[in-house]
This record gives C-alpha cells, sequence and structure tokens, in this order.
C-alpha cells in the first residue's frame, strides 16, 4: 500500500515479413505522433529485462560495419569488449520467445540514436594505448538519426511492434545529459569530439528524414546534417566548461563539472533546453512506453522536471534515472528527494547496495537487507515505482561477485520479491562470470557468452515470479512487513490489503536453519511453494496467524501465497504518473475497479476514460488545486484508499534565483514564494538548497509555471531546520517565460536589501 496465457511464441517469419513490409519508401513525417501505438507505462506489474543493444544478439550482419565506419572498431568475437560486437535490433526481435517465455514484460534497450563513432584513444602510463568505442550509446552525435549499428528507423519501429505483439513494453536509454567527450583527459586534454549535429529542416520546419529514417540533403548543400554546438568553439553557450569533477562532491559540482570530459550540457541555455526537449519528443513519439534518464545525479532538477512535464503534455510514459550513489552516502537525502521533487523515480542503488552486500560478498546481515527494505518504504516517495537492480551495465556483474549457484538464486529471488519495479541485466539468467569486476568485462556479447539457455534455474525463477507479480498484488503493490530476520535468515511479508505473498531465504548455502512461531497475515491452512520446489522450498502450514516451525535447508527460497478474490471497495495500487498538470493523462493501477463511479483529484471529480477493472484512464482536472492532491477512486461498495498525485500550477519553466548573502558554518539558502513549487510561502515546502560554488553568492535554478508573475522571499536554515527570512523588504517578484523552454535569470539580490 502507498502513502500516497500468452501467446505461444513470435515466430522468425512474421518477423521477417513485418520487416518486409516496413522497408518501403512512403515517406516519413518525422513528428507525427505514434504515441498510440505503446502499451503503456512500465508498472510494479512488470518485469523488465535490460539489453545493450550492441551485446545482445546479431540479427543482421550487414548492419556490423556501415558505410564510412572503421572496419577495426568492430570485433564480433565477444572478446574485445572495448570494441563493437554486432548486436541489433533484429537480434533483438530474433529472441522475442526467449523473453517471453522468461516472463518479461519491458525491456530497456541501449539509446537508439547516432552516436559518436571514431575511436576514442586512452594513452596508458605503460605505454600502451586503449582504443574504444560508444557501443553503449551514451555519447551522442546526431539525435535525429539512428545508430546504424543497430539498424534504421524502419528496424526500429519493427522492433516496437514485434515487442508489442507480444505484450511487451519497451523502454529506451536517453542522455540529455552530456554529448561525447570533448577533450582527451588521457592526452593533456587535447581537444577530441562532443559535437551535436541535426538534419536540415524542410519548409514546414520538419527535419528533412527520408524513408529509412536518415537525414537527407534538403537544401542542396552538399551535406546531409548541420552542426548544432561544438564544446570546442561554444559560441552559443550550449555547454558548463568548469572542467572535470574529480574529487568534488559538491551538489553543484555533480550537476556543473565534467563528468570523465563528457561535454556536459548547460540545461539552463533556453536554446539547448528546447533542442533536448525536441529531440525526446522526437523518440517518444515513436511509441515507446518508457524513458531510462542517463546520469540524473549530474542533471539540473528544474530541467529535469521541465522535460518530463514537456512530455507528459503529449502523453504519460514511465520515467526513471540514473542517480548513482553508495551506501551509506552523503547524497542519499538528495536522492530520495529527486523523484518527489522531478517527477522522474529512481534506479534503486540503494537496493542494490544492500543485495550485493547481502548476497553477495557476505558484508550485511539478512537483519540489514531487511532494515534496509524498511527504511527505504518510509523514505521513498513512491518505493514501488524505484526500479530494482542486483546488478547492470555500470556496476560488477552479479555472477562475479557470487559464483555460488544456492547463494546467487537466493539473491535473485529476493530482488524479485521485494518492493519496486525488478530489473534484470541481460544475461544475469545465464549465470554470466566476467572475468574481472569492472563494469566492461560484465558487458560480455551474449552471442558468444550463452546458448540462451531456457532451463536453467534462474531463468525459471524470473519466470516463476514474473507471473506471481502479475497474479497478486502483493508483490506489485503492497507494503513490507520483516517477520523475522537474522544474520542468514530472513522471513519477510508482501501486503495489499488482503493479498499475501510471504518470503523466507536462507542465503547460508551449507547450513539449515530452524525457526519457531514465525507470525503471518496468511489465513489458516496449508500453503504449497509458489516455486514448486524449484530452490528446495516445501509446504507451509499456518494456524492462528503462526508457522510453528519453519525449517530451511541450505540455500532455501520459499514463496507463499494467497489472493483474496472478493470484491470490495477499490484499491489503489500505483498511478502513473505521479506529477503532472490540468489535461495531463493519468492512469490508476489496482484491484477491484470494475465498478468504479467516481475519480476524484481532492475535491474535484474528473471524467472516467477508461476501465478495464484494475486500470483507470482519467485525466487531470482543470479544477484541480495545484499542489499535492489525493486521488481517490469510488464506487457502491465505498471508496478507495488515497494516493498522493502533485498537480503543477502550469506548462514548467525555469527562474535561476540568485542572491548574495553571508552566512555561518552549517546555513544554506532556500527560496519560498506565492506558488506551490515554491511552498506557497511554507518554509518547510520551499525550494531545495541553493548552489554556492562562489561564496557569498547563491543561485539555484528552479521549475515554475511558465508566463506568471512569483512573489517571493530568500530564507536561511541551519542544520536544525531553523528559519530566518529576510526582513525589512517587501516581497520580491519574478514574472517567469512564457515560454515552456525559457529560462529566466533574476538579478544578483543582496539579502534583506
Amino acid at each position: 500500500m502507498n502513502k500516497h496465457i500468452f501467446k505461444n511464441i513470435i515466430t522468425l517469419t512474421a518477423s521477417a515479413t513485418l520487416l518486409s513490409s516496413l522497408a518501403c519508401n512512403a515517406p516519413i513525417i518525422v513528428n507525427a505522433d505514434d504515441t498510440s501505438l505503446a502499451l503503456g507505462p512500465v508498472t510494479p506489474k512488470d518485469t523488465i529485462y535490460q539489453i545493450i543493444t550492441d551485446r545482445f544478439s546479431d540479427g543482421n550482419i550487414d548492419n556490423n560495419i556501415p558505410t564510412g565506419f572503421n572496419k577495426e572498431l568492430f570485433d564480433g568475437s565477444g572478446k574485445d569488449l572495448k570494441l563493437y560486437q554486432g548486436g541489433d535490433w533484429q537480434g533483438i526481435i530474433n529472441k522475442i520467445p526467449y523473453l517471453k517465455e522468461m516472463g518479461i514484460t519491458a525491456v530497456w534497450i541501449s539509446a537508439p540514436y547516432e552516436n559518436r563513432d571514431t575511436e576514442i584513444l586512452d594513452y596508458q602510463k605503460d605505454g600502451r594505448v586503449d582504443k574504444w568505442t560508444s557501443f553503449h550509446g551514451y555519447h551522442v552525435r546526431n539525435y535525429y538519426a539512428t545508430n546504424k549499428h543497430f539498424g534504421t528507423l524502419n528496424e526500429f519501429k519493427a522492433l516496437r511492434d514485434a515487442l508489442h505483439e507480444n505484450g511487451i513494453k519497451l523502454v529506451i536509454d536517453f542522455v540529455t545529459n552530456h554529448t561525447s567527450r570533448y577533450q582527451n583527459p588521457t592526452a593533456n586534454f587535447k581537444a577530441e569530439d562532443g559535437k551535436l549535429y541535426a538534419p536540415d529542416k524542410t519548409d514546414s520546419g520538419k527535419y528533412a528524414i527520408d524513408s529509412e529514417g536518415n537525414p537527407y540533403d534538403f537544401n542542396k548543400d552538399g551535406i546531409t546534417e548541420n552542426l548544432i554546438a561544438d564544446p570546442n568553439n561554444d559560441t552559443k553557450g550550449w555547454f558548463h566548461h568548469e572542467g572535470d569533477r574529480a574529487g568534488d562532491d559538491s551538489r553543484w559540482a555533480f550537476r556543473n563539472k565534467e563528468l570523465g570530459s563528457l561535454a556536459d550540457f548547460s540545461q539552463e541555455n533556453k536554446e539547448v533546453v528546447s533542442f533536448l526537449e525536441g529531440a525526446t519528443n522526437y523518440w517518444v513519439g515513436m511509441g515507446i512506453d518508457g524513458l531510462r534518464h542517463d546520469a540524473t545525479l549530474h542533471m539540473n532538477p528544474a530541467f529535469v522536471k521541465g522535460l518530463k512535464d514537456n512530455v507528459a503534455e503529449k502523453t504519460t510514459i514511465s520515467h526513471f534515472g540514473e542517480y548513482f550513489i553508495g551506501r551509506p552516502d552523503p547524497k542519499y537525502g538528495d536522492y530520495i528527494y529527486f523523484p518527489k521533487q522531478t517527477g522522474v523515480n529512481n534506479l534503486d542503488f540503494e537496493m542494490y547496495r544492500s543485495l550485493t552486500s547481502t548476497f553477495g560478498d557476505f558484508s550485511k546481515s539478512m537483519k540489514d537487507f531487511g532494515e534496509m527494505l524498511q527504511y527505504t518504504q518510509k523514505d521513498y516517495e513512491y518505493e514501488n515505482q524505484a526500479v530494482t537492480f542486483i546488478d547492470n551495465h555500470d556496476v560488477t556483474r552479479f555472477g562475479f561477485v557470487q559464483r555460488e549457484p544456492k547463494v546467487y538464486n537466493a539473491g535473485l529471488a529476493a530482488l524479485l520479491t521485494s518492493r519496486g519495479t525488478p530489473n534484470i541485466y541481460y544475461g544475469t539468467e545465464q549465470y554470466v562470470q566476467p572475468t574481472d569486476a569492472s563494469d566492461v568485462s560484465g558487458r560480455v556479447f551474449m552471442d558468444k557468452n550463452s546458448s540462451f539457455n531456457t532451463n536453467t534455474t534462474a531463468y525459471k525463477l524470473i519466470r516463476a515470479i514474473s507471473d506471481l507479480r502479475k497474479d497478486n498484488d502483493a508483490i506489485a503493490y503492497g507494503e513490507t512487513n520483516v517477520m523475522y530476520s537474522d544474520t542468514d535468515v530472513i522471513v519477510f511479508e508482501r501486503k495489499f490489503y488482503d493479498d499475501i505473498v510471504l518470503v523466507a531465504i536462507n542465503r547460508r548455502p551449507d547450513q539449515s536453519y530452524t525457526i519457531s512461531n514465525v507470525h503471518t497475515n496468511l489465513q489458516n491452512g496449508k500453503y504449497t511453494d509458489h516455486l514448486n520446489g524449484l530452490l528446495n522450498g516445501s509446504e507451509a502450514t499456518v494456524s492462528n496467524g503462526v508457522i510453528a516451525n519453519l525449517e530451511l535447508s541450505g540455500g532455501e527460497v520459499n514463496i507463499w501465497s494467497y489472493k483474496d478474490t472478493s470484491t470490495k471497495a477499490p484499491k489503489i495500487g500505483d498511478v502513473v504518473s505521479t506529477m503532472g498538470r490540468a489535461g495531463n493523462t493519468v492512469y490508476i493501477y489496482g484491484k477491484d475497479f470494475e465498478n468504479a463511479s467516481s475519480v476524484k483529484f481532492g475535491d474535484v471529480e474528473t471524467p472516467i476514460l477508461e476501465n478495464t477493472g484494475t486500470k483507470i484512464k482519467v485525466q487531470v482536472p482543470t479544477e484541480a488545486v495545484p499542489g499535492y492532491n489525493k486521488i481517490t477512486v469510488s464506487s457502491l461498495s465505498g471508496t478507495s484508499n488515497q494516493f498522493d498525485y502533485n498537480v503543477l500550477s502550469g506548462d514548467q519553466t525555469q527562474v535561476v534565483f540568485h542572491v548574495k548573502a553571508d552566512t555561518n558554518v552549517g546555513e544554506n539558502i532556500y527560496v519560498v514564494g506565492n506558488i506551490p513549487e515554491l511552498g506557497d510561502w511554507n518554509p518547510d515546502k520551499c525550494s531545495e538548497a541553493f548552489l554556492n560554488p562562489k561564496h557569498p553568492e547563491w543561485y539555484l535554478p528552479v521549475s515554475v509555471p511558465a508566463g506568471k508573475e512569483i512573489k517571493f522571499k530568500f530564507i536561511k536554515k541551519d542544520a536544525s531546520g531553523k528559519v530566518i527570512w529576510e526582513e525589512g523588504i517587501a516581497d520580491r517578484s519574478v514574472v517567469s517565460s512564457d515560454d515552456s523552454a525559457g529560462v529566466i535569470d533574476t538579478p544578483i539580490y543582496n539579502w534583506g536589501q
């Protein structure tokens, strides 16, 4: 509860037919809206599978070495993992039966657009020269052209359609933090690349794209693309130019300095904001179901909120991002605030750190894992929307950390039954064991590393719990209660009203335990293990809410489930999205919606546009009061629980507030004002702390409604929360830009003057 069967397989013949039909020469209208083709947002009912496109499967050898590409930068053997290997969109299409049989309901693929395609050289101290490529998709060159190593735009659409026909949602990686490396830190920061291009524009203002999705020479000047920005000749201020972050751990450095010399976008420049919003909507318009935002730790939250708001004006999809933290981490407070601040949820690094220390190197106990489940449930605003994982492309493979199969399976079961929306990194189901702990070593080429075996225990485990996640709302929406934990054993319960799932895990592969008098909310009776003994589980007997003796053999995992089938009042499990403005589409997920008669935002009713019994589609009503609203669903059987939804005051734009103020140690500057985005004069709901790279000057970009006169004042807060207001002055005011991509800078005010 929040604060707030299948088709058999898709045949390769059908895939080939689809590709053939899409290969016609009909013109593509680049800005056409295909959002109606989306399946809908990713939800906690889904199990995501993350694919590094180049590293999954080679379905079309003809795109391995595109025209003009240096063939020495292609490997294909799976040995030199710094080079391209050949995976592409057709390869994913070919493996849809494998994904579907595993229970996967969403895939997250590499960024689909064109990346820097020249060699990246790192000069080592011992004289070696490492040669890299941008196979991963994080070095954008042109947002409006596809990555030719992956396929054409028509092949991307074929992938989308093939996935959707099989009930699998499509999430794409997307980078708006940076372009590519613009200077080489291993060669005295010599100028390198980082350039950004876009196609010609037609007379109607649309980009000139041919039927294969390739830019073409519309204006007949001999080139098919135009240089938009160059960090080594940045005449329009598109990049920050603050140097590599190195050891600077300030919030300002994370957001403004460079990540490995990647050219860092100035997201406070209205031209940059407009361009990035347009590029994002171009791909959202292809009918995708979600965006995974790269490097959100390093981005201006006001920009992220505005970008998400701009997308939501057209369609409602899932948004989650990479806010990279350790455990413990001084950034934890900012990390848990980011989803509430922006509407973009997090990849759950707190969960990842706990899983790998509990089931990986055993440096933490099962009791610690249980405590993490409890405090994150309290700390996270929308805990079941956090995307959880046990490994991914930026961290060490779990198969390197833990090579004992029983423990590996137990860790995977813990991931899949815990709160959040689980993400499986490609190959985790095949027990991939890289040669070292580096993230690069873990980015294996599946075609060469695996036989795509559908009989591994991990593969079967993912399928079994994916099925349970879809069937029992306790896994998707339930609160977590730890019923028992010690060094090696945990018993926890997921509960969504009367739907119950009880999970018991012994991580120690060579030792048995007996636990007495385990309390549970399961009804009295006998319960078979949902996994049917896959991880050595067995039957449990519940009497008066207690399992008298729970015996767990080495590495044993039990999952016992109870699903309430009676019809009662509606119950809200999740809402997507959790932030928006009047007219935005909102999906409400839960149970017992069949006879729903009304949906309200606070006291304001909104029409029900669609109702499947477990999903309701509505729009944010125009009369909804800006700020946090309680969504409720009512029927003749009663009114549901409440779910928090943040109604924005309008189209979001940026104001960069500036003030010069002397402060004492531990004090920070904030802004509070007369709009919900600034707390409605409530200092407890004010902005985040200002940035302070050059004391005593402070500044902060803030997302505010467009075209509005905003009254505000600056305040100081100390470490204890004590508030000091500006005194002796009238309310300050600023008029925000009426352009959604606009940015207004205030003068540099003097505190109290």
